[in-house]
């Protein structure tokens, strides 16, 4: 997603928000008050806080994605120098937070650690610490409370920019399990009214309900008589699946179509019968060949041979 397109509103980034984060850190007017102080010092080596935040991160092989893509290091060069000029602006409101979300966004995109940024994060605070305590070298004091300050809007900035930088790997992760979820349990019609569903992979509450929705809405659209579930790929079933499959048979015949499942190995049938599950009400076959050729019967079929069609009708 782009950066320009994140919405706020779905990390609950509202004023309220904003005003609640400021409020976590301590930013108070004074605070404010003493940011202005530094801000020429800030801004005026703003150039070199960032070469030197970079210069950290060079030196990670983590941060290797982020560093050897030219025009996106540039781009975070950028950015990072716009961050900082920022941070003494002294206006932290919904532009501002814009700006660390654009930031957040690009680092996300080259699949930057959080550990890793977290840890260049402190390096640059740590440079610009010394430079401020340096400014107010005879009253050392006046000078923490500086820093403190300036602090202050970087743990804000943290806070914002870690929450996007987690918040888009969780989303990144979900589009590529719904993804696996969606290749794994394809609905194929054979022919009309016969449907197969191969299943491969581990059944879990979430995906059960995804493959009973997927065959429900596949046997309605094909007006299917015959289903042949395919249990193959499945690499364990204990009661918890059985108990899936089962419900999701019911499920099918009460749109009207009959199950057949197939992949049962010897192994998995004494297993199941060993943990007392029922399975008389669903019709299994021990190989996919038998289960088409068990569905091919339901439906009214009959495969013969091309040879015994050429021959003819027996004589009388």
């Amino acid at each position: 997603m782009p950066a320009d397109d994140f919405d706020p509103d779905r990390m609950q980034l509202s004023d309220h928000e904003i005003e609640r984060r400021k409020a976590f850190v301590g930013l108070e007017p004074d605070d404010v008050r003493r940011i202005a102080a530094v801000k020429d010092l800030v801004t005026k080596r703003a150039n070199d806080y960032t070469a030197a935040f970079f210069k950290h991160l060079a030196g990670l092989e983590e941060a290797g994605a982020l560093i050897r893509k030219r025009e996106v290091l540039e781009e975070a060069k950028r950015q990072k120098h716009e961050h900082l000029v920022a941070m003494v602006s002294g206006n932290y409101g919904e532009e501002y937070v814009k700006q660390r979300i654009r930031l957040a966004m690009l680092y996300s995109k080259v699949g930057l650690d959080v550990r890793v940024f977290l840890g260049a994060f402190h390096h640059l605070m740590r440079t610009i610490g010394v430079d401020v305590m340096k400014q107010f070298k005879s009253d050392p004091l006046e000078g923490f409370a500086h820093f403190m300050a300036l602090k202050k809007v970087g743990f804000l900035d943290l806070s914002i920019i870690v929450d996007v930088m987690y918040f888009e790997r969780e989303r990144t992760i979900r589009v590529q399990q719904a993804a696996i979820r969606e290749l794994s349990t394809p609905v194929l019609q054979l022919r009309e009214r016969l449907l197969i569903l191969p299943i491969i992979g581990v059944i879990d509450t979430q995906r059960a309900k995804q493959l009973t929705d997927e065959l429900l809405h596949a046997i309605r659209a094909n007006r299917a008589k015959v289903v042949v579930m395919d249990i193959t790929g499945v690499g364990a079933v204990d009661s918890k699946v059985a108990n899936h499959l089962i419900q999701t048979v019911a499920a099918a015949r009460l749109m009207g179509a009959k199950v057949v499942v197939t992949g049962l190995s010897a192994d998995v049938a004494q297993a199941l019968v060993a943990l007392g599950i029922d399975l008389g009400p669903i019709t299994t076959s021990g190989d996919l060949q038998g289960g088409l050729e068990e569905a091919e019967r339901l439906l009214g079929y009959k495969v013969v041979a091309i040879k015994d069609v050429a021959a003819g009708p027996e004589p009388a």
